[in-house]
């Protein structure tokens, strides 16, 4: 059974989705119809037989027909493994049911086949769930898409889609292709790729991605990616990749399973003919006794725990905008005690924004003139500082004025005439050297706010009556709102150390630091600095995970027990170089895949616990003659089917987690 399951989850990384996607009815539905023949069959005999309607040879016969639907399928499997030399469950079903017919219990080796059919048959059923995740995923992508050719519009292939194509999106409509609006806007659902609940507004300039829904608006949309290098493509191959690789845990269960069925195998011949050779008892009973032992020996339960668990985790992770890159991130993701963040574009939005804008005590201008004198000056320079000043004034309606003879000074500032007086903005530098009145009464106004990691602006006017300050302006880097809960929901769950690890100064970093609730900072760093403190991390405190937008931290994600990346749709490098990407940049997904991870690893041991459990009482009823042939059967189907089930409870796990 379980080198079956493993079949079909090779065959679908191999070849597609899943193998039923290019099978017909009969092979799709084949193995149920096995199932429900077997059953029936048996069920003929055994009610023909009691009421006397029937004669033994054609009970016999119902029999041997049942043995054929329930247990031809086990039998190519059987002999598929002992052609790659390699002992299997399948084997040791085939054997203990063929046991039962030689010695005249053809009844108890049908029930087994059956059962062991219906187990295989509800396993297929179970991990086909499992396969959702891609199925979805490839269900996104249009099979064809509108495009401008020749000056008109026509539909073709998406696969026939080039690079510079021009597609209409029609509103409602799916986008066929990675690309960027070249005309209209609209919101876009994104949620499929990213798990984003809220459409993203987009217009001219923006991203699109394969799969996501267009909302009201009609776009026109440049191509700029071939179908098969789409972020969808790369997302599906990814979860193909880490649905086909196994975890530390089934490495580990797979090679002791062939062992194992071997050693099954030899005890149950032995203990079926030593008694028979030296305790005089008779043959069929010593041999009925060993076939019990091969079935209830049998570690099909056993070694599908782990797959059952772990491939139903990926599914439910991919569906909201998780991706692990292989079920041994998944494992080990739940045992690390320690998170390090990367600061810009991972706790904080990566945009400098106005935090303040505070006009000098008792003088002659508001808030909202000192902010738009300041944007008049700004609105000429593309520093992000100045764009942040720009934003912040258009953002809240003010009216900018005109600005004239801007002129730049290097490393200090700008200045400018506006409404007939010389205006300066720039750092403290620019104001030395000058009495400027009120610049001392700014001095403790900036010290706060430099304290709290902001970038500080001064403003001055130069006129006929003087050098006067007008005020302050912060710009800072803003923190993301979640951040702090997300912070209190790591430590609820036991992370033991919270680390900032950043290049910027050790002001602002502690400033992110405090206002989020992180335990340590680490500033001032370069890419190959920080890889060295995640290696000193990890040599202190064990599992590390680091956490980053996946460009500039590259080398301290790979580094990492596992390495997380804030890869909103589209982040090449975040996709390629992370064991776990976080595909909406959403940072509530950190605690959810953690959470994830230890419910995986709990069902896992649970799965095994309950397993091996049920092997240890029945293989002693057996060696006390207490466990019958059918008993055997129902308790070794019945704990695989629990542990599929068991496995299955993952697909719909939530974290008990206040955001996430």
């Amino acid at each position: 059974m379980v080198v079956a399951a493993e079949a079909r989850v090779r065959h679908s990384t191999e070849t597609g989705p899943h193998p039923d996607e290019r099978e017909g009815l009969l092979q799709r539905y084949g193995q149920l119809v096995a199932t429900a023949a077997c059953g029936g069959l048996l069920l003929a005999g055994l009610v023909g037989g009691a009421l006397d309607v029937v004669g033994e040879r054609l009970q016999v016969a119902l029999y041997a027909g049942a043995y054929l639907a329930g247990g031809v399928r086990a039998t190519r499997q059987a002999i598929g493994g002992l052609l790659r030399r390699t002992v299997d469950v399948d084997l040791l079903m085939v054997l203990a049911a063929a046991g039962a017919a030689v010695i005249g219990h053809w009844l108890e080796g049908g029930v087994l086949l059956f059962l062991f059919s219906l187990s295989n048959t509800l396993e297929h059923y179970a991990m086909d769930r499992t396969y959702n995740a891609i199925r979805a995923l490839m269900d996104l992508r249009p099979d064809e898409a509108l495009v401008e050719r020749d000056g008109a519009t026509v539909r073709v292939n998406v696969d026939d889609l080039l690079i510079g194509d021009v597609l209409v999106v029609l509103p409602g409509e799916r986008i066929a292709a990675d690309g960027e609006i070249i005309a209209g806007e609209s919101g876009i659902d994104e949620s499929t790729l990213t798990g984003e609940a809220l459409p993203v507004s987009k217009g001219v300039g923006d991203q699109v991605f394969t799969g996501s829904i267009n909302g009201r608006g009609a776009l026109r949309v440049r191509v700029g990616r071939l179908a098969s290098e789409s972020t969808l493509a790369k997302i599906i191959e990814i979860v193909r990749q880490a649905q086909a690789e196994k975890s530390a845990t089934q490495r580990f269960t797979d090679r002791f399973e062939g062992w194992y069925a071997g050693g099954v195998i030899a005890a149950a011949g032995l203990y079926g003919l030593l008694p028979a050779l030296f305790l005089n008892r008779p043959f069929n009973e010593s041999f009925y006794q060993s076939m019990i032992l091969l079935v209830v020996a049998s570690p099909c339960a056993l070694v599908i725990s782990t797959p059952a668990s772990t491939l139903s985790a990926l599914a439910n992770a991919a569906r909201h905008g998780v991706l692990f890159k292989g079920a041994r991130h998944l494992e080990d993701l739940g045992v690390v005690s320690v998170v390090a963040f990367d600061k810009t574009g991972t706790l904080t939005a990566g945009k400098p924004k106005v935090t303040d804008c505070i006009p000098l005590p008792n003088g002659d201008h508001s808030s909202d003139q000192l902010l738009a004198l300041t944007a008049a000056i700004e609105r000429y320079s593309e520093h992000p500082l100045a764009q942040a000043v720009v934003n912040e004034a258009l953002a809240g309606n003010l009216v900018i004025p005109e600005a004239e003879n801007v002129v730049a000074h290097t490393g200090s500032g700008v200045a400018a005439r506006v409404a007939e007086a010389h205006i300066l903005v720039g750092s403290e530098r620019m104001f030395a050297g000058r009495d400027w009145a009120g610049f001392d009464a700014l001095q403790p106004i900036a010290a706060r706010l430099r304290d709290d990691g902001k970038t500080i602006m001064y403003v001055g006017r130069e006129d006929a009556s003087g050098h006067q300050m007008l005020g302050v302006i912060a710009v800072a880097d803003t923190l993301r709102p979640v951040a702090p809960k997300v912070l209190a929901d790591l430590k609820r769950l036991g992370i033991s150390r919270t680390v900032i690890l950043t290049g910027d100064n050790e002001r602002a970093a502690r400033a992110i630091a405090r206002r989020a609730g992180i335990d340590d900072v680490r500033s001032g760093l370069l890419p190959g600095q920080k890889l060295e403190e995640v290696h000193r991390l990890r040599a202190e405190f064990g599992g590390v995970v680091m956490v980053g937008d996946g460009v500039n931290d590259a080398p301290a994600l790979a580094a990492a027990t596992v390495g997380v990346a804030m890869g909103s749709a589209g982040a090449d490098v975040a996709l390629e170089t992370a064991d776990v990407v976080l595909m909406s940049d959403d940072l509530t997904r950190l605690p959810y895949a953690v959470s994830l991870s230890r419910a995986t690893r709990r069902i896992i041991r649970q799965n095994l616990t309950f397993s091996l459990s049920v092997i240890t009482v029945l293989v002693i009823g057996t060696l006390f003659g207490i466990t019958t042939l059918s008993l055997g059967v129902v308790g070794h189907e019945g704990s695989t089917v629990v542990v599929v089930l068991n496995g299955l409870r993952l697909l719909d796990f939530r974290p008990p987690l206040s955001n996430c």
